[in-house]
């Protein structure tokens, strides 16, 4: 296994010809690998592993049998068909690839879901749709999880085989090839993992292996791991590790890692960081994290690069639509205030007693100001944002295309990285709302779900689409659907990322010293962000125009609307004097 650990998961190829087996599971009596007909048992060591050699040829079909139940291989690189079904073993393709990545602060992130971002549904679908987004300037993308789940579609998050594409996309090559072809492109490939949790069909570890979860705890979405033990770290770790070295992602988005919890020294998200930085890459690697505490210590290490800045949406958010429910509450009460706390420090809550704050326990955050733009990934949409509403409506549907056009430009041309969510960049309206495949009682329990969700929303009327229907599914496709005014969307795009490329870059690449802001009422303000090589100031008007002499004078920067207008918005460069 990689960087000399033991193998105690899967099916890996040791030469053309013979395959070692290893599933981990110490309350286990016996297991045996069941191919081609035979059921051959395995010998089980003193860590709880059992292991086993075989000839075999790639693409033949196994199973695991523990203490009599058959079970696909947990760490199965492909399935022969459902997550119930038997276990391909696979060899990758050789991609060839010699792409050497780019510097993290160059980021432009659209986030896509593979089974939505095209009509088809599929890795090779979606590479086709890649040069659009180069076209605008857009250099990353962030790809949803492709872990197979149980069904035909779904978000990805219920992921139960974390170490196969789910089939509906395409084949193991078929994600080589998606990310060859990003590369040639000149694209980074970000993936979203799911490690906190498995969805709740197929997941088998907790059948034949309960010692990988943690009898004491649980997270919103299932059983919680235990990740103190050396197995249940490797399966992630090699998963990891394989995503990277034999696929060739550049990076990997970390969901909810506030649910990795783990007393050990080092913890799994630092052992799991580190192990991945001592890989031998020809490209930078990036990890970018989404934490709910606000915490800046991950990032101070240098553990992981970036996070999801959840603090800027949320302002934004009730900035231009009213909402107060929820996790918007503590953001309802000063919206321009709080936009401009996160222009300048990146997050909002920091340690410091909010108003409604909804999560439990003490003031959440840390200070941030002391981390560099970079450190945050800041969106107006994103899967969760959008899918997470009872309708599944885009902001643009909640807030008017005029609003939304000062704030596209506010996310593309200050120093964070930004993110756009798939059909963003040209205006779409579709929604994107939740979908999934489940069959029977849990079909029904997940329908039941979403209505409790929403019943206790101001103004929920009980319309809710059906995520288990295809139509609901269908409905979620950007592309297919494009607004009268795409083409203006795709040349507001292209002209603020052609800004951000000329004249925000240069000045990240010489580190920033500083920032302020001033709120000029309720729905505007001024920032401006110090450098080593000058000085980034925007005005942003949401709804309130402001004086004209806060514009520069000269007419000089990137401009939309004018200042006699409530929604308009103006950015510009200033060089540092040197005497």
């Amino acid at each position: 296994m990689s960087n000399g650990q033991p193998q105690f998961w899967g099916a890996t190829p040791l030469s053309d010809t013979d395959w070692s087996f290893a599933v981990w599971s110490p309350d286990a009596t016996v297991a045996h690998v069941i191919l081609d007909g035979r059921q051959m048992p395995m010998d089980k060591a003193a860590d709880g592993t059992f292991r086993l050699t075989l000839r075999a040829a790639a693409g033949m079909a196994y199973r695991f049998s523990i203490d009599g139940q058959t079970v696909p291989d947990p760490a199965a690189r492909q399935q022969q068909e459902t997550v119930h079904g038997p276990s391909l073993l696979t060899r990758m393709l050789a991609s060839g690839d010699r792409w050497t990545g780019r510097d993290w602060r160059d980021s432009v992130i659209a986030e896509v879901h593979i089974g939505t971002f095209t009509t088809e549904g599929t890795f090779a679908a979606a590479a086709g749709r890649l040069a659009n987004l180069v076209a605008l300037g857009i250099n990353t993308v962030e790809v949803m999880p492709i872990a197979q789940f149980a069904g035909a579609h779904g978000w990805g998050y219920d992921g139960v085989l974390h170490y196969a594409p789910h089939p509906s996309y395409g084949t193991p090559d078929d994600f080589v090839n998606f990310i060859k072809v990003a590369h040639d492109l000149g694209l980074s490939v970000i993936l979203d993992v799911v490690y906190n949790h498995f969805g709740p069909e197929g997941a088998y570890l907790g059948e034949i292996c309960p010692a990988f979860f943690d009898a004491n705890r649980a997270t919103p979405w299932g059983p919680a791991i235990d990740f103190t033990r050396a197995p249940v770290r490797e399966f992630f770790i090699q998963n990891a590790i394989m995503w990277i070295r034999d696929y060739g992602v550049d990076g990997l988005r970390l969901d909810a890692v506030h649910q990795l919890q783990d007393p050990s020294t080092p913890e799994f998200l630092a052992e799991l960081a580190k192990r991945l930085r001592a890989l031998d890459l020809p490209r930078p690697l990036h990890l970018i994290a989404e934490d709910e505490r606000n915490l800046s210590h991950h990032r101070d290490a240098g553990l992981t690069d970036a996070q999801w800045n959840d603090d800027y949406h949320h302002s934004l958010h009730c900035l231009l639509t009213g909402e107060a429910e929820g996790y918007y509450a503590p953001f309802s009460v000063d919206p321009i205030g709080d936009l401009a706390i996160a222009l300048t420090d990146g997050h909002v809550a920091q340690g410091q007693s909010r108003q409604d704050d909804p999560h439990d326990g003490p003031p959440r955050g840390a200070p941030s100001a002391h981390l560099p733009p970079d450190a945050f990934v800041n969106a107006n949409q994103t899967h969760d944002q959008i899918g997470n509403r009872a309708l599944g409506e885009r902001l643009i549907a909640l807030a008017g295309p005029e609003a939304m056009r000062v704030a596209h430009a506010l996310l593309l041309t200050a120093p964070f990285v930004p993110m756009l969510f798939q059909g963003e960049e040209v205006g779409a309206r579709t929604p994107f709302p939740f979908f999934c495949d489940f069959q029977g009682d849990l079909a029904d329990i997940v329908r039941k779900g979403r209505l409790a969700e929403f019943s206790s929303f101001t103004g929920f009327g009980g319309d809710l689409p059906d995520p288990l229907d295809p139509a609901t599914f269908a409905s979620a496709r950007p592309y297919n659907t494009l607004p009268e005014d795409a083409d203006d969307w795709r040349n507001l795009t292209a002209r603020l990322l052609a800004w951000r490329c000329t004249q925000v870059l240069p000045l990240l690449h010489s580190g920033q010293t500083g920032a302020s802001s001033h709120v000029i009422g309720s729905k505007a303000l001024a920032v401006t962000w110090s450098f080593g090589a000058g000085k980034l100031h925007s005005v942003v008007q949401l709804g309130q125009a402001v004086p004209p002499d806060l514009w520069p004078i000269d007419g000089a920067g990137l401009q939309l609307g004018a200042p006699t207008n409530d929604f308009a918005f103006c950015t510009w460069v200033t060089q540092p004097k040197f005497h």
